[in-house]
């Protein structure tokens, strides 16, 4: 038993898996697994019996160009096959950028974010008119989150609010410093200067 690399058209990896599919169906060939690794474009995975059969599932087929000489070992390709489990940090009101065709590097706001199907609806912020677009999670990176822009926005509230009253504060004790009208008619000055009039 081993596990046969397929060069197919590339992407048109999940049509070739599904021929293929259909033809170990109906021969009845000695292929146990097929596996279409995300992010892999132009190949997928045959595991079977041997080369004959690996072979007669593979050939002559739309989209699927051959099979490559080398064999894999399962250690070899474990790290696409088997899910990493990643916290999904994307949330709705965040600003990202699409990183996936066929919106790519278009800068885009999160109106929804469907954790289970690992899709977010987004609206490019580039467009003129807000049409919702559906993009894969893996397909989008934040680069502004809507709280972070909001505490800036209260950092800087609460920063002039600080210099107004900085200001207020200044404007009272230089009032209570320099002398108003209203001090000098109610502060009796006595008349003459510190030397006494008979020196």
């Amino acid at each position: 038993m081993a596990i046969f690399v397929i060069k197919v058209t590339t992407n048109k990896e999940d049509r070739a898996l599904d021929l293929i599919s259909t033809k170990v169906y109906k021969k009845q060939l000695q292929v146990y697994s097929l596996a279409r690794p995300h992010g892999l474009r132009g190949y997928i995975f045959l595991e079977a019996e041997d080369r004959e059969s690996a072979e007669e599932a593979a050939y002559n087929l739309p989209y699927v160009k051959g099979i490559i000489g080398k064999t894999v070992t399962y250690d070899e390709i474990k790290n696409m096959l088997e899910p990493i489990l990643e916290e999904i940090n994307i949330e709705k009101g965040d600003i990202v950028e699409i990183i996936g065709e066929p919106f790519k590097k278009e800068k885009a706001k999160v109106m929804r974010v469907d954790k289970t199907k690992g899709e977010t609806v987004v609206t490019l912020l580039a467009a003129v008119v807000p049409i919702p677009v559906t993009v894969k999670l893996d397909n989008v990176k934040v680069i502004r989150r809507e709280k972070e822009e909001e505490a800036e926005q209260e950092e800087i509230k609460d920063e002039l609010q600080s210099q107004e009253s900085t200001q207020d504060s200044t404007k009272e004790s230089i009032n209570i410093l320099g002398k108003t009208s209203e001090d000098k008619e109610s502060y009796d000055e006595p008349s003459g200067g510190l030397i006494p009039d008979e020196y």
